[in-house]
């Protein structure tokens, strides 16, 4: 060990004093005590040097298990060469060779005060040991001070007693080391590496585990890696980095030192740790949302679902996720994925009992995530547990273990605990993680926490292993973890498995990965399933997923090649082929090409044989005949209505509630729409691929878009940072953009609409609706030329595909404003009047209206005032809430009354529209409704300047961190300012938002939930 000590000054103050005192001619005993690696050579050698300055002789010894054998070794190293004690054998005469060695010792005292050291005093021979008690019976008539260091740690096999166990407390003055505490220890980091952040140092203390010795190593491996621009090299993630591996070599020395039976320990704890569910509280690892710092340790992080919370397993393999919603048991049963009988596990949820075999461990109820971790601990080392216990509560103290949040001791830092398993076997890991298996299940403990250790444990383990590790695959499904899942399934798919059920785990398992970001792989996994034996039902369960994965991939004739094939052996299961014809016209939407060919055929069996679509088919020729200007909404809604009143086959159901809530949501039956959402995501397997989740989630957005919910709209992503690592835009993305630009949100709304290049995206329905949305972004920016050219371009494609109807994409009525803004009146005129007439082709007051508005616009004079009034009067009069409909109708009813000179109604018209735009949070339109009143030549602000779209850059800024949690004197030295500064704006945003106190800010800025604060570091 190299560099200063630290908190060792009561140590040297001690030895010091003693050296006093055998100068003055009386001598002691002094006893070093610590665990191993707290420094006590290095103290022993600091109080030599010390003596020597002193003018004493000083006499060292360090102690070997070697030595052991020799008699008196000790003594003999200490005193020098002693030419007639080199025939000392053992059982010889200890008295008469220890008497002649204590004269030899007195002869030295007679020329001078001498320093006796003797290091690792525990390893010295038994003669020497009693040699050494006896001296220190006699050593206060001579000037001679004797000191000795000792390991005092406690072991799961018990030593010895101590030097000192037989000798009278006043014979000896005994110190103990501490282990080293943080602030010195920081110290000795800061001094090796002075650019090194409060973060990194930390770290390094963590895994330096309050030992010198290990802090020490591992500085030295630090410094002999390639170093940053800035001096601080980068805290690696496994020992297998570090060169030249003096930190794990300290460990190893350490578990050698304690050891066979507590080195068995140490590492059986450690690799049971592995199968612990992560802590970010005692994994230094794991950093909070956005936090960045040189060196950060080893976490291991997991998969995401859908964007959501973080958790789950630490298994590489296996991820986190949140969020998520279970299905019914009977589609879990159906897929396989659960068994008979049911049983409530310890954690609340339903699954089968993982039966043991004869004489095997019981089922799984009840008891603690991971049981008790000493029982389990003492189980897998076949240690004493209350040996094992003593050990653990000694190792915290010390400082190298630490408990988390659940109680359960962990090593301080992930490196560390990587340098304790280096080296172990790997067959002696397995055979751990598979004893603590057994016992966690003997005990009842949580099916997660069993299967973890399966995790780690060879193929064609127990009887009982598969049953848990799929009951584990239901638990993370329905906590909507699939990377956690996918780890329980690739570990169950290693095990002896009949075809058929092989073939339902790899669907199960291609439908996950591809949930967790892992589209090649869930296409392989699920191709192999594909060619496996099954039942009718497991095989289009199987094709549907496989044609959706390879459909998002933008292989759509290979994904309608799937599913023919699979329709091609269904002829004995007509409903079941039924099934697989909605999926392929679901998935067709993808290729121009390949819908119009589907939907040809779809038409003409529609026609002459409806019945042999199914009620899934003919719910797709009602969405196709309402895009396509066919049927009304009210004759849609009846013909959807009687559909969802028939039964249908439970493989077809998701296919009819998605377009039927589709439908509704273009009908304005807005309740009902959001209904069948819920209903059909309900529905949803959550362990299967399947193309009508998407869209159900799809229409969810459809339904908070026509409400004007945009802070719903804009609180599930952060799109603007999401959008560049996505091939193409979603119509989550259209939704969102168009969120940004009624919100005011300019900015965010220019980078989100050219965070894609539409060249380059897949073709597909999606991006006809980001046209759109980017078309309104950049009308509103000023771009009325480039509008033009979106809004075009997007009713191209979508005439391309038969949707002419406005209810999906009202780009007439939006070519036809710019074409106004441009000066070309009479080509507005003709777009605006077709748009018109398909708009009553389907006769819903949001499309009428909208129609109408912009017709009474092109039209102008008294006629396109009357056109004006009947626009707002259908949206007034409509049975829902129109969205910003109203508003841009009253708007353009004002702003004609303005050029018709009837100032009085036109303010009344802008004042009504303007309040409407502050309750939506409608930001741009209340801009509008404020320029024309000030045109109109009201003195009076548009509106009272309240709400969330009243709020200045700087005052939306403070209020979003104060609603992340933020104080007020955190955010003024993060933004800079002044603290009075911060509570100016505060009070300002306080009245704007019409609320009182902090706790309301996330909901008043229409938030979904409170953001995550930012860390402000400081290095």
């Amino acid at each position: 060990m190299t560099g200063p000590l630290r908190e060792r000054d009561d140590a040297q103050a001690l030895v010091a004093g003693e050296t006093e005192r055998v100068r003055a001619g009386t001598g002691g005993f002094v006893l070093l005590r610590g665990a191993t690696g707290t420094g006590r050579t290095a103290v022993l050698e600091r109080a030599a040097r010390h003596a020597a300055d002193q003018g004493l002789r000083v006499l060292h010894a360090r102690c070997s298990p070697e030595d052991t054998a020799v008699p008196f070794a000790t003594v003999l190293q200490l005193l020098g060469p002693v030419p007639e004690f080199t025939d000392l054998v053992p059982g010889g005469d200890d008295r008469g060779s220890a008497a002649r060695l204590w004269r030899l010792l007195r002869s030295y005292a007679d020329e001078g005060p001498l320093l006796v050291a003797v290091d690792d005093v525990h390893l010295a021979d038994e003669p020497s040991r009693r040699w050494l008690l006896e001296a220190a019976r006699r050593l206060d008539r001579l000037p001679v001070l004797l000191v000795a260091t000792e390991r005092s740690q406690y072991d799961i096999d018990p030593r010895p007693a101590g030097l000192t166990q037989a000798l009278s407390p006043s014979l000896v003055r005994a110190h103990t080391l501490a282990p080293l505490g943080d602030a010195a220890a920081a110290g000795i980091v800061r001094a090796a590496f002075p650019g090194a952040g409060p973060r990194w140092t930390a770290q390094c203390v963590r895994a330096g585990a309050g030992s010198p010795l290990l802090l020490h190593a591992l500085l030295d491996d630090l410094r002999g890696a390639g170093s940053a621009p800035d001096g601080v090299p980068p805290l690696p993630a496994t020992c297998a980095e570090l060169y030249p591996g003096s930190y794990p070599a300290a460990v190893s020395w350490w578990l050698n030192s304690a050891g066979t039976a507590t080195a068995d320990v140490a590492r059986c704890l450690a690799a049971l740790e592995q199968a612990w569910p992560q802590d970010p509280d005692t994994d230094p690892g794991v950093l909070p949302a956005g936090a960045v710092d040189r060196g950060v340790g080893p976490g291991e992080p997991g998969g995401l679902w859908a964007g959501t919370k973080a958790g789950g397993s630490d298994d590489p393999r296996a991820g986190a996720g949140a969020g998520g919603r279970g299905a019914s048991r009977a589609e879990a049963e159906a897929a396989g994925g659960l068994g008979p009988p049911a049983e409530t596990y310890a954690d609340g949820r339903a699954g089968r009992r993982a039966e043991a075999g004869a004489g095997g461990p019981g089922g799984l109820r009840g008891g603690a995530d991971a049981g008790d971790p000493v029982d389990l601990l003492a189980e897998a080392a076949g240690a004493d547990p209350a040996r094992v216990a003593g050990w653990l509560a000694a190792m915290t103290r010390l400082g190298l273990l630490r408990r988390d949040a659940s109680g359960r001791p962990r090593y301080a830092h992930p490196l560390l605990r990587d340098a304790v398993l280096t080296g172990w076997p790997r067959p002696r890991r397995e055979a751990a993680h598979r004893a603590a298996a057994e016992a966690s299940l003997r005990r009842g403990g949580r099916v997660e926490a069993v299967a973890r250790h399966l995790l780690r444990t060879p193929a064609a383990g127990p009887p009982w292993a598969l049953r848990v590790l799929r009951d584990a695959v239901t638990v993370a499904v329905h906590d909507a973890r699939p990377a956690d899942a996918v780890a329980y399934l690739r570990r169950a798919l290693d095990e002896p498995l009949a075809d058929d059920l092989r073939q339902r785990l790899l669907t199960e398992l291609g439908s996950l990965e591809y949930a967790s970001a892992d589209a090649p792989a869930a296409i392989a996994r699920l191709a192999e399933a594909q060619h496996l034996p099954a039942e009718p039902r497991n095989r289009v369960r199987t094709a549907v997923a496989l044609g959706t994965a390879l459909a998002a991939r933008g292989e759509i004739r290979t994904a309608m090649d799937v599913l023919r094939r699979t329709e091609g052996r269904l002829s004995g299961h007509p409903g079941l082929a039924r099934t697989v014809q909605a999926a392929g016209a679901l998935l067709s939407d993808e290729d121009l090409a390949t819908r119009q060919e589907v939907y040809r055929s779809l038409c003409e069996t529609g026609e002459h044989t409806p019945e042999v679509l199914g009620t899934a088919g003919q719910v797709l020729l009602v969405r196709y005949g309402a895009t396509a200007g066919l049927i009304s909404a009210e004759e849609a809604m009846t013909r959807v209505r009687a559909l969802l009143a028939q039964p249908s086959d439970p493989l077809a159901e998701p296919f009819l509630l998605g377009t039927a809530a589709a439908v509704a949501q273009w009908a304005d039956e807005l309740d009902e729409a959001e209904r069948l959402v819920e209903r059909g995501l309900a529905g949803q397997h959550p362990a299967l691929l399947h193309p009508m989740q998407h869209a159900l989630l799809n229409t969810r957005a459809d339904i908070a878009a026509a409400r004007g919910d945009y802070a719903r709209l804009l609180a599930d992503d952060r799109h603007s940072d999401t959008a560049a690592s996505r091939t193409g835009p979603t119509n989550r993305d259209a939704h969102a953009l168009l969120a940004l630009v009624h919100t005011g949100r300019t900015e965010e709304a220019g980078r989100l609409a050219h965070a894609f290049d539409l060249r380059r995206a897949p073709e597909g329905w999606e991006v006809n609706r980001f046209l759109y949305a980017r078309g309104v972004q950049r009308a509103a920016a000023g771009d009325v030329v480039g509008a033009v050219h979106d809004f075009l371009e997007c009713g191209r494609r979508q005439t391309a595909r038969d949707v002419v109807s406005p209810v999906v994409t009202p780009w007439r009525t939006a070519v036809a404003e710019c074409r106004l803004a441009l000066g070309g009146g009479q080509e507005a005129l003709a777009l605006a009047t077709e748009e018109l007439r398909l708009a009553r082709v389907w006769n819903t007051p949001r499309t009428v209206g909208r129609a109408l508005r912009v017709l009474g616009t092109a039209t102008g004079g008294r006629r396109g005032l009357e056109l004006a009034e009947d626009a707002v009067r259908t949206l007034r009069e409509g049975p829902v809430d129109t969205g910003t409909e109203l508003i841009e109708a009253l708007l353009a009813q004002g702003r004609q009354l303005l050029a018709a000179g009837e100032r009085g109604r036109a303010r009344d018209r802008l004042r009504e529209a303007a309040d409407l735009a502050e309750r939506k949070g409608a930001v741009r339109l209340l801009a509008l409704a404020g320029q024309a009143l000030r045109d109109s030549g009201a003195r009076s602000p548009a509106t009272a300047g309240t709400g969330s779209g009243a709020l200045t850059g700087s005052e939306r800024r403070i209020a979003e961190l104060a609603a992340a949690g933020r104080t007020n004197t955190e955010i003024a030295d993060l933004l800079h300012l002044a603290r009075r500064t911060v509570e100016t704006h505060l009070t300002s945003t306080y009245r704007k938002l019409r609320i009182r106190r902090r706790t309301e800010l996330p909901t008043a800025l229409g938030l979904a939930r409170p953001l995550e604060p930012c860390p402000v570091t400081r290095d």
